[in-house]
């Protein structure tokens, strides 16, 4: 089951007609990964104390309608799929009567410190895999 948090679109956050700008997105996408992986046991500040740091290396977004200012938003996050080194994260940002808005993915390398590649530690790949949905 995915994990879901909802987002009250503001103003800030849409063009001149009141509609979400594309790249906003990617922030709704961030809020609903962040969130999803605290309830895990994968809070990011935990990691990046341990030199873990999950940088985006992918993204993807399909846009299928539009949300405007003051839009109750629902994020939908799930992990499908988790390599030795990578996390793929799969969203779906729907408006409050449950239709689509947007679809989309992001992948996370990992890397340390230097920004170079390194692997899961072991416990991030137990708790990640454990979401993985079937």
């Amino acid at each position: 089951m995915p994990h879901e948090v909802q987002v009250r679109v503001r103003y800030e956050e849409t063009d001149q007609m009141g509609v979400v700008y594309h790249s906003k997105y990617l922030h709704f996408f961030e809020l609903g990964r962040t969130e999803a992986m605290r309830a895990a046991g994968m809070r990011y500040r935990d990691l990046e104390d341990e030199g873990v740091f999950l940088a985006v290396s992918e993204v993807g977004v399909r846009y299928l309608a539009s949300a405007r200012y003051d839009d109750l938003l629902t994020v939908r996050s799930r992990i499908t799929a988790v390599g030795k080194a990578r996390l793929r994260f799969d969203y779906e940002v729907a408006i409050e009567d449950g239709a689509p808005l947007v679809t989309g993915h992001t992948m996370l390398a990992c890397v340390d410190e230097n920004n170079r590649p390194r692997r899961l530690p072991p416990r991030v790949l137990e708790l990640a895999r454990s979401q993985l949905e079937v």
